[in-house]
């Protein structure tokens, strides 16, 4: 990995120094390093167009060109704003973008959510004709490149990419910051609501943890995994899924949701208020953090998911939850209020690191899952 502390150096000797994004766990280093030390200059966003449009912000502010990273995932949200805002046929906007490069090759063998992300993620930069730069963790090669950007970008008002391969901006060693600021963990709240819904309950999980942490309780508690849908890829859009098969089944739909998942596509929330979906349960299992790709904190602490989802027309008990007792009240009132329903379950950080990666057949699993729900 560079040393992250001359990486930070050199950005600024070029004037680079304001900092938004999502993270990545291939830039854990990068992220980590920006969160400790560089304040409010650094802003951790909700969805990776946010960002753009923030670093544009900063822009028309200040005139101060800002670094935009995310995992190459993020750049599918990012499109719309890069080519319709930022663009130099629009408002030409400059801004570097540092992109973690996850499924480049065979970095990825067991997760094909990112094989054709990885494939196509030099080729999109360049139907978006941004010039990158592929990065390594030489120091020296690091400062030309910051250099070619920064004169890039000053010189054309336009968009340049850092692109990081696995190692390069990341610590391979997770972090690991459990706390104590609530009882439950992730691991035990999944399992309270798989004790106590019907066992044809149908469950769609979030990408991350939650996924990982769903497929494992299936294995020791002895049940079928054909009631899950495990959304490895496409952050945010897991509540979405269970929306469209509650929509379309009779039986008991539950999305397990995420704090920082739920925020980066929160306007679908809004779709129960045009629907009925009565067997809809939305459960976001909050810890205020980006907790699966190196902890940053979220802002899942700081606002009123009940709140927002009583406006947005699901019902609730009116507050988070924050214990094994207090769940399964919620949990057994909810299921059956006749309304779409939403639980904020407060949880605390902490990884599982007993739990192997997921291995599985992709096709079968979805099989599987698509004959139970048509036999």
């Amino acid at each position: 990995m560079l040393d992250q502390a001359k990486v930070f150096e050199t950005l600024e000797t070029h004037g680079v120094t304001y900092f938004a994004g999502v993270p990545d766990s291939y830039l854990n280093g990068f992220c980590n390093y920006a969160l400790a030390n560089c304040g409010d200059r650094n802003v951790i966003t909700a969805n990776e167009g946010n960002a753009i449009a923030l670093a544009v912000g900063h822009y028309l502010a200040t005139k101060e060109i800002s670094l935009v990273y995310m995992q190459n995932s993020g750049e599918g949200n990012a499109v719309n704003p890069i080519v319709s805002l930022a663009d130099k046929d629009v408002y030409a906007i400059p801004m570097i973008l540092l992109i973690g490069w996850r499924g480049q090759g065979n970095s990825e063998p067991n997760h094909p959510q990112h094989w054709r992300q990885g494939e196509i993620t030099t080729s999109l930069l360049e139907l978006l004709r941004i010039p990158y730069s592929i990065l390594t963790d030489n120091y020296e090669e690091f400062v030309r490149v910051v250099e070619k950007a920064a004169e890039f970008c000053k010189t054309t008002c336009g968009i340049y990419a850092f692109v990081a391969p696995k190692g390069v901006m990341a610590d391979l060693n997770k972090s690991n910051d459990k706390d104590t600021v609530y009882p439950m963990s992730r691991e035990e709240a999944i399992e309270v609501i798989l004790s106590h819904m019907p066992k044809d309950t149908i469950f769609s999980a979030t990408t991350g943890r939650a996924t990982r942490e769903l497929f494992f309780l299936r294995e020791k508690r002895g049940e079928t995994k054909a009631h899950d849908f495990l959304n490895v890829g496409s952050m945010g859009h897991a509540s979405s899924v269970a929306l469209g098969i509650a929509l379309s089944t009779d039986r008991p739909v539950v999305a397990l949701d995420g704090d920082s998942a739920c925020m980066m596509h929160m306007g679908a929330m809004t779709m129960v208020s045009k629907v009925k979906a009565p067997n809809f349960l939305h459960v976001v299992l909050n810890n205020g953090a980006h907790e699966s790709v190196g902890g940053q904190p979220s802002a899942g602490h700081l606002v009123d998911f009940t709140a927002i989802a009583e406006a947005c027309g699901y019902a609730t008990v009116g507050k988070p939850v924050t214990t094994e007792e207090e769940l399964i009240n919620a949990v057994n009132k909810l299921s059956t209020c006749g309304k779409a329903s939403f639980i904020d379950c407060r949880i605390h950080k902490g990884l599982n690191r007993k739990l192997p990666p997921i291995i599985f057949d992709h096709r079968k699993a979805i099989g599987a899952l698509i004959d139970d729900l048509n036999h």
